[in-house]
């Protein structure tokens, strides 16, 4: 018998839509937002209040997850804002949804 298979997410947080931006990647979403968003972990997201996720992409392999994270870190503000409005062209804030969207 096959288990389930396990998957990655890069993920996009933001303070609000001309704020701070944040770039993150984990193997569960759902409970990594909710972290961020109750200030669980301090560091740079609670310290500049970074919790509302705008964007997030799957993947099946650990190692292009972590590729893609740094690529994307390394991406001027205006690629990251343009990929954030072509998915999510309001900003609103994902979390509520991702038992619909995972």
């Amino acid at each position: 018998m096959r288990g389930m298979q396990k998957y990655y997410y890069v993920y996009i947080l933001c303070s609000d839509k001309n704020g701070t931006l944040y770039i993150g990647v984990t193997s569960n979403l759902p409970q990594r937002i909710y972290e961020h968003k109750h200030h669980l972990t301090p560091g740079f997201t609670s310290r500049y209040g970074v919790c509302k996720l705008v964007y997030f992409e799957r993947f099946e392999d650990v190692y292009q997850a972590i590729r893609h994270e740094k690529r994307l870190k390394n991406w001027k503000r205006n690629w990251k804002k343009d990929l954030i409005e072509k998915y999510n062209p309001t900003w609103r804030d994902l979390y509520d949804e991702l038992s619909m969207l995972l």
